[in-house]
């Protein structure tokens, strides 16, 4: 769910990006409750054990 929240927020494998509302209506649930979805899920990405495993995508 946190990953298809971040595709749709950010546009990812997608034509365009999304608003908070349009995503809660895709999801039924409110503008606030994928605001904390989205910054749970940044927050997992940002955390030093997985940004280590991302980095190396980076450098290839």
């Amino acid at each position: 769910r946190e990953a298809k929240v971040l595709r749709m927020r950010f546009g990812i494998d997608m034509n365009t990006d999304h608003t908070l509302e349009e995503v809660g209506k895709q999801f039924d649930v409110t503008r606030e409750r994928i605001r904390q979805i989205e910054a749970k899920a940044l927050r997992k990405l940002r955390h030093p054990t997985r940004s280590e495993h991302l980095r190396s995508f980076l450098d290839e």
